[in-house]
């Protein structure tokens, strides 16, 4: 869009959308879907040139049959007949939690087999959500040990989960 034809979009709106906002508005008495329609109609406004060009008060009146013809298209639409208005939200569906179950049960047994240095210091970094430095800080060591841990820990969680049939 060029900016003299930004320019005219713009004077074209400052003269007339408030009015013809309000006129929807009258039709439908919806505020939020007049906007819509108002910009809907200063759109194809600026698609069709030889509006650009006519006359204030031509413009306006072709502006309010647009705005009026698309109010009646949108009454008309499939969609407005097809839709069913109601007080309360429909509940959500909710995934099926079974296989994250099995995969919480199967991780807790694999931790299980971990020795206590190990398994505290995947919990609290992976589960616990802390730093490698906050981690070091709750379980009072260095935290190259809680590295050390960690990598040699993990090594031994995947070992046994390959053991319970788990592939990766």
């Amino acid at each position: 869009m060029s900016t003299d034809e930004a320019e005219a979009l713009r004077a074209l709106s400052d003269a007339h959308a408030e009015s013809v906002r309000r006129y929807v508005i009258h039709l439908t008495g919806n505020p939020s879907g007049a906007d819509d329609i108002v910009q809907e109609t200063l759109l194809r406004a600026w698609r069709t040139p030889k509006i650009m060009s006519q006359p204030t008060e031509s413009t306006r009146s072709w502006l309010f049959t647009v705005a009026r013809n698309l109010v009646i298209d949108e009454y008309r639409s499939a969609r407005r007949r097809h839709e069913l208005t109601t007080d309360e939200l429909p509940e959500r569906a909710q995934r099926d939690r079974t296989d994250a179950l099995f995969e919480t049960l199967l991780i807790e047994e694999a931790l299980a087999t971990l020795g206590y240095e190990h398994r505290s210091v995947i919990v609290h970094s992976y589960y616990g959500g802390r730093s490698i430095a906050e981690t070091a800080a709750v379980l009072e060591i260095p935290e190259g040990t809680v590295k050390s841990r960690l990598h040699y820990g993990l090594r031994a969680l995947r070992l046994a989960l390959q053991e319970k049939g788990v592939t990766r």
